[in-house]
């Protein structure tokens, strides 16, 4: 088609959507319909983006897409409507395009956005956690995105904020409002994380707008809208605090969402060709597997740890005790932070030594102790830039063991010993999330780069792991074998503690019991382990779902290609697709 009639389609279909959000014309459904299936698919993604961002701002701009970040949409039920329609609008234009004559790539990519638009309509309209999740009210991340990034210059960010901050208050109010029968867990998480949020509004950052270039005006505006902020802030935290006193006091709704919530929630989110409960019962056979590796390392091992003691005949015994034994060699309390910033050096010479990913020296990964308003559900996490924002520092949080008890410590860094402690920094960082997601930033497809599958991203950071290990780091020493296969059965545990939670309304005592005597685990993780299963659903399932996926395509791309497999390109091609559901991929990969 001439070049001339395609940029009018574009023109009128961008025009429309610039209008609103929720509508089109029928002059720019006629004019998308002159083009071909291919062009009308790339043309509706466009489009559904730029809608999607001015539905969503607070999404965009930690998506790198700044245009609307002096947005803050409140969340109320005029916000729930525009979402419903906005879905239906999309729904709509989607339903025009012959996906039958689309490409594999992008016909997954209306794949993914018609399951976003699903999961969009039955949070608001089925799952409904606006009511009872408050921890979902939080104002600070997106300021501070705003405030720290370098993306333009300090006083057009100040001005984003300064505009920002006047709907701070009916925000909160809004929020008060929602909220009806939450669950105490939510509501204790929400009281933590609103009180640091108030480390977002400090005054170093009154101070920072004094010293700025923006007018006297601005200026006085500025430290007057961020002391209201602090003061509505407050208010809400008092709220939520009466709000914990009476549900510890008189009761509170179950964090357990029931079975076919959670099997709605795991099809969404997981995107699996497998159900809830397949998964279920293949990490139940896979966890026998993993513990029959670790008795054959504890064999090997025992003579040397334990030279003049018999073997225990338990298996669970034996294990436990050479995990006991190696646990406790890990760094200081004081250095846990400084010593996960030295290792990631180490693994990305590996990595480059191995030939085994392309890295890009460009992109900055920074160690920082996790910021107070996001602490209380993960103790290390990666807060990566968007694709429209790639040259951004990619952060390595890390949260400091400053508010432990010395038992609490002892316990948590013998969790995350010597051995581990490596692990978890290929899992966060190298080869892990930190490479995947900036490979995301890089696909030429913006939509898997900006709605990733979590069990892809989670998957492909337990696969580096093993892959790792396979390809030499460590020097194959059975101890950091050993600790390795622990930590895949925490994997492991993780799907069957969600499932059993959701679905078999196990106890507290029954799920520590699972992590701590089923699979080795310190109870300063398991505790830690359990909250975050309290606080979460599905999530937990994420991690082993898109291993065992990746390594099934491995296997396959491998016999496929033969003697020409290289790893090194597996793994470049692999994470070129950005963020996409792992049984996409395979198809991408498998059926050219």
């Amino acid at each position: 088609m001439n070049k001339k009639v395609i940029s009018a389609a574009v023109a009128i279909a961008l025009g429309s959507i610039t209008l609103t959000a929720c509508q089109h014309t029928p002059k720019a459904v006629e004019a998308v319909q002159q083009v071909s299936a291919e062009q009308q698919a790339q043309l509706f993604s466009t489009q559904f983006i730029e809608a999607l961002w001015q539905l969503s701002p607070t999404w965009a701009l930690y998506s790198g897409y700044h245009k609307y970040d002096d947005q803050l949409v409140i969340p109320n039920d005029l916000s729930r409507q525009k979402t419903l329609a906005f879905v239906a609008a999309q729904r709509k234009l989607l339903s025009k395009i012959d996906q039958s004559k689309l490409s594999d790539s992008s016909r997954i990519d209306l794949t993914l956005i018609e399951n976003l638009l699903d999961s969009s309509e039955w949070e608001v309209s089925t799952f409904k956690s606006w009511q009872w999740q408050p921890s979902q009210y939080n104002v600070a991340g997106g300021f501070a995105q705003v405030i720290n990034g370098d993306y333009a210059p300090l006083e057009q960010r100040l001005s984003s904020v300064l505009t920002r901050l006047t709907s701070v208050d009916d925000y909160y109010k809004a929020a008060r409002e929602n909220i009806s029968n939450p669950t105490l867990e939510h509501t204790k998480l929400a009281v933590m994380q609103n009180q640091g949020a108030l480390g977002v509004f400090s005054d170093d950052l009154i101070e920072q707008a004094q010293q700025s270039q923006l007018s006297h005006e601005q200026k006085a505006q500025f430290k007057e809208r961020v002391l209201a902020a602090r003061t509505t802030i407050t208010k809400h935290i008092d709220w939520l605090e009466k709000l914990q006193a009476d549900l510890e006091e008189n009761g509170a709704r179950d964090f357990r969402i029931g079975s076919e919530l959670y099997q709605q929630k795991f099809a969404l989110d997981i995107q699996s060709n497998l159900t809830a409960k397949q998964l279920y019962n293949k990490a139940v056979d896979d966890k026998q597997r993993v513990l029959a590796e670790m008795e054959t390392l504890a064999h090997k091992l025992w003579p040397t740890y334990f030279p003049n003691q018999a073997k225990p005949q338990n298996r669970q015994q034996l294990i436990s005790q050479l995990i006991e034994k190696l646990s406790v060699k890990h760094v200081k309390r004081e250095d846990f932070v400084s010593d996960i910033r030295q290792q990631i050096p180490e693994l990305e010479a590996f990595v480059n030594d191995k030939n085994l990913i392309t890295l890009d020296k460009e992109k900055p990964l920074v160690v920082r102790e996790t910021p107070s308003y996001m602490r209380g559900f993960a103790g290390a996490s990666i807060s990566a830039p968007g694709p429209y924002d790639k040259k951004a520092n990619t952060y390595y949080n890390v949260t400091p063991l400053d508010n432990m008890t010395e038992e609490q410590a002892e316990s948590y860094l013998r969790e995350y010993n010597h051995w581990v402690l490596q692990v978890l920094n290929i899992h966060e960082a190298v080869p892990g999330h930190y490479t995947q997601l900036v490979y995301a930033n890089m696909s030429p497809s913006l939509v898997k780069s900006l709605f990733g599958n979590g069990a892809m991203i989670e998957g492909w950071a337990v696969y580096s792991e093993r892959m790792m290990l396979e390809e030499g780091y460590g020097d194959f020493e059975p101890e950091l074998w050993l600790m390795y296969y622990k930590w895949n059965l925490r994997v492991i545990t993780n799907t069957i503690l969600d499932y059993e939670i959701h679905n078999k309304n196990i106890s507290k005592e029954q799920g520590l019991s699972l992590m701590m005597d089923g699979a080795f685990q310190q109870q300063a993780e398991a505790e830690g382990k359990w909250n975050r299963a309290t606080l979460s659903q599905v999530q937990l399932t994420s991690y082993y779902s898109g291993y065992r996926d990746i390594y099934d395509l491995r296997t396959d791309y491998k016999a496929k290609q033969g003697k020409d497999y290289s790893v090194k390109a597996f793994h470049d091609e692999f994470l070129s697709y950005g963020s996409s559901p792992v049984k996409y991929i395979r198809e991408l990969m498998l059926n050219k």
